[in-house]
């Protein structure tokens, strides 16, 4: 007897351990440590960085502690939500504030060069810039799209035109879910 195909299964499990291992790699590495075979469910994953969030040093890089004042002045200063903006880096960057995307954007906020140059941001790896830069660019999307925070997202990730023309990838709608999710999920931890 044939079992079931289980191709797809093994994909989206080896996935899952790559976000796993990019959004907390200390507890990847502690649960891997062993030799584990059991592999942690993706919610489960979630709850733990949700759970060590805030005090923990997610990516090895920085953490929101080390932001906290940075993040909570652009926020007001630009009045957007700081649990927007904390989402955005988790998503973007993983709090990576030397992340290089495959396309060139830069730092904890994934800034294109060309975006970094037009916000005055001189030094795309410098976090206090780079967030200023940052929380700037969603402000002015935000403001164009009149309150609509998901076609602002959609924006920032693929690009106005894009958002414009309705043409939005599929790859920026996945990005905007995950940032609301994570949006979401900050605002109810209050």
């Amino acid at each position: 007897m044939v079992g079931p195909d289980l191709t797809n299964i093994t994909r989206v499990l080896s996935r899952i351990d790559e976000i796993h291992q990019k959004i907390s790699p200390e507890l990847y590495r502690a649960q891997n440590q062993n030799n584990n075979p059991t592999r942690t469910r993706f919610i489960d994953v979630l709850n733990d960085v949700n759970r060590i969030g805030a005090n923990h040093n997610i990516s090895g890089k920085t953490d929101y502690n080390a932001l906290k004042s940075v993040i909570d002045s652009c926020a007001e200063k630009y009045n957007i939500d700081s649990e927007l903006i904390r989402a955005m880096i988790q998503v973007e960057s993983g709090w990576d504030t030397r992340a290089v995307s495959n396309k060139g954007a830069q730092g904890l906020m994934q800034l294109m060069p060309r975006t970094a140059a037009m916000l005055g941001v001189n030094d795309p790896f410098d976090p206090v810039q780079n967030i200023e830069g940052g929380v700037r660019y969603i402000s002015d999307l935000t403001d164009k799209y009149r309150g609509d925070i998901e076609k602002a997202l959609a924006a920032y990730n693929a690009g106005p035109a894009r958002v414009d023309s309705g043409n939005i990838p599929d790859v920026s709608k996945r990005y905007v879910k995950n940032i609301m999710a994570i949006y979401r999920r900050l605002r109810e931890a209050g």
